[in-house]
């Protein structure tokens, strides 16, 4: 069984009842619409033209516990739902009886709960905060991503960097004190060697400014790469600016910025470019061969066994 972010997985709202019923003895999960939260707390699908019900106990792993609230389940209506199939009431016309909080517990016994620090997986981004993203990584199972973890460049909020509902590929970078997963994605993006390889003395390209100190300014030319100007009072966190590239020293991991020109906002973060997209990583070293500051990550700690939902 592959798992996946609840956005990812196969819709079946098209379904026929034969693929329904197959589906429903596979314990194959799925995903549709919720189209209705109703006054029992229960969530209310079509699935190929056959009425489907999610009592509220199924509705997320951690509902009958308390760990999860209500309000996590009211705005799952007109969103995407996992779910598996555990009953079809009735004859030629079935009401079929689903379990989100099956799913969810057979994603995380059967693939996140395997997962080890290093591992690059998929996920998506499901809201924003100013301390990170929070990213479905399987089912509609919530891992964080730390701000400090979305780049090399320092920005001054995740929103700088991603969207919600944008697809993302993360690495696995530790379990919290509950044993959820806690997640990186500056390791994927590039080493310093890397990033300044796209680019060449005498050119021309945009940037963003991600800083102004006393002595310069720092302009982010890609997400784990950024160059310094000379000050300006002109210039502030997050304006956009077209810069020629003065020099580059690998050695001490510096690029030397002109600042030519400012530009009009972007409407939205730059694509992502990832160097690394899956696979697993036992380290990163960002610094380039002979720096005088080593910049790496190492995975081989050991994560705490998962403590709770």
């Amino acid at each position: 069984m592959i798992y996946a972010a609840e956005d990812r997985l196969p819709c079946c709202t098209d379904f026929t009842l034969r693929e329904l019923m197959e589906a429903a003895e596979k314990h194959t999960v799925l995903q549709s619409t919720a189209l209705l939260y109703d006054t029992d707390k229960s969530l209310h699908f079509c699935l190929g033209g056959y009425p489907a019900l999610m009592p509220h106990e199924e509705c997320a792993e951690g509902i009958r516990t308390g760990q999860v609230r209500d309000i996590a389940v009211i705005t799952r209506v007109g969103r995407a739902a996992c779910f598996v199939i555990t009953e079809a009431v009735g004859g030629p016309r079935p009401r079929f009886v689903l379990s989100r909080a099956e799913a969810q517990r057979r994603c995380r016994e059967e693939y996140l709960d395997r997962l080890e620090p290093g591992d690059v997986i998929p996920c998506t981004a499901t809201h924003i905060e100013p301390f990170g993203v929070f990213c479905d990584v399987g089912c509609g199972i919530s891992a964080l991503l730390p701000i400090d973890c979305l780049s090399v460049s320092r920005i001054a909020s995740p929103a700088d960097r991603v969207r919600t509902g944008q697809p993302l590929t993360c690495v696995v970078r530790q379990r919290d004190e509950r044993g959820r997963l806690v997640l990186s994605m500056k390791e994927l993006l590039g080493s310093w060697q890397d990033n300044a390889d796209l680019f060449r003395v005498g050119m021309s390209v945009m940037g963003i400014v991600r800083s102004v100190e006393d002595y310069g300014v720092f302009i982010e030319l890609t997400p784990n790469l950024a160059g310094l100007a000379e000050y300006t009072d002109a210039l502030s966190p997050g304006d956009a600016v077209s810069v020629y590239i003065k020099n580059i020293l690998p050695q001490k991991m510096k690029i030397k910025l002109v600042v030519l020109s400012r530009l009009p906002a972007p409407a939205a973060p730059a694509p992502l470019h990832l160097f690394i997209s899956e696979g697993h990583l036992d380290e990163w070293v960002y610094s380039c061969p002979g720096a005088r500051r080593l910049v790496r990550t190492v995975f081989s700690e050991e994560m705490p066994a998962r403590g709770g939902s």
